[in-house]
């Protein structure tokens, strides 16, 4: 049985999400929703650089939910209009669709979710008898599953530190690297990536999800950052950066156990790699990964490619395939919120051609 999967937003996520729907045998598109009235009526396959699928875009959410689907991989963004994605989000739920997205940060581990939005959104679930699942790659399975099946391979751990190392240069979202991310504004601005409380509400959910699953117990979670200005002005893809804005970052969301930070989320991020210097930095564009300490020692880089060079779009599809490839899970999940301990990454059958 293939199950019948819509896919919401054709943007950075969502585009990829379309290409593994079509490649995995156990899915078959039901539908593509776009917000673009350009591409409205257009093949999907036709929007995603595949044959011809027979499907078309619509923005007519309220026809393609009752048209007998399965799964909605929501990959609509949820960065600047977190509460209209929460309420696309429990419109399918109640519709009877189950849901997988990468959209809301507070559902990575709806266990630590605010009580009011968990309340909502299981009453959602057991409305419509359907599942959520949220996922993606940072937050996501580098925090998560991937930690825990690294310490598999540990007699001891001192330490559990998922990374992002990246330039920002080669990613393509102009308003959120300038407007999120913050690069290019005056040093005297905080970026909302950046800003107190904003990573703890990005990162906290995944570790605290970690700390279940290696069976520890969190007595707090700290932030810390430092900020680098542009030493003169760059330009590249996005445009210019002006010397003196902003040029780079560094970030650690720590969770603290037994008195010392065990779990730690790290990024490094930058506008070019002429700013920081003294970093760490993955060799081109960049990395994410995991690094263990303890006994023993363990470090695990993942750079995913979509195209040659390309480690935005390629961690971007990593992204969308680990929710998407998750649908047939999450439709034999009874109905409820799940987490990335109920959903396991897990191999797909037929994708080796």
């Amino acid at each position: 049985m293939a199950y019948k999967t819509i896919v919401w937003g054709t943007g950075n996520v969502g585009m990829p999400a379309l290409r593994t729907v079509l490649g995995n045998p156990e899915l078959e598109l039901a539908g593509v929703v776009v917000s673009n009235p350009e591409k409205e009526g257009r093949d999907a396959g036709d929007l995603c650089g595949r044959s011809a699928t027979g499907v078309l875009a619509t923005r007519d959410v309220d026809a393609v939910l009752a048209s007998g689907a399965d799964a909605v991989a929501y990959c609509a963004s949820g960065d600047f209009r977190p509460d209209e994605a929460l309420d696309d989000i429990e419109k399918c739920l109640r519709a009877g669709v189950n849901v997988v997205s990468t959209s809301v940060y507070p559902l990575y581990d709806p266990a630590s979710a605010p009580e009011d939005l968990r309340s909502r959104m299981e009453g959602a679930c057991r409305a419509g008898n359907s599942s959520c699942f949220v996922s993606g790659i940072d937050p996501g399975y580098i925090n998560d599953v991937v930690p825990l099946l690294l310490s598999g391979l540990c007699a001891e751990i001192e330490e559990v530190r998922a990374f992002e190392w990246f330039n920002y240069a080669y990613y393509d979202a102009e308003d959120s690297v300038r407007n999120l991310v913050g690069f290019g504004q005056p040093m005297d601005n905080v970026p909302l990536m950046i800003s107190p409380g904003v990573p703890t509400m990005v990162w906290g959910g995944v570790l605290r999800l970690l700390a279940r699953g290696l069976g520890v117990e969190i007595e707090e979670i700290r932030e810390k950052v430092e900020r680098r200005p542009l030493a003169k002005t760059v330009t590249n893809q996005l445009g210019a950066f002006e010397q003196g804005t902003l040029g780079a970052f560094r970030f650690e969301v720590q969770a603290i156990v037994a008195g010392k930070p065990k779990l730690v989320v790290e990024h490094v991020t930058r506008i070019t790699d002429e700013v920081a210097e003294d970093w760490p930095r993955a060799e081109g564009s960049g990395a994410h990964g995991v690094k263990i300490s303890g006994s023993p020692d363990i470090e695990l880089r993942i750079e995913a490619e979509g195209v040659p060079g390309d480690r935005a779009s390629g961690g971007n599809a990593t992204a969308a395939a680990r929710v998407v490839n998750a649908i047939p899970s999450v439709c034999r999940a009874g109905a409820g919120l799940l987490d990335a301990l109920s959903v396991p990454l897990q191999p797909v059958r037929g994708l080796l051609r």
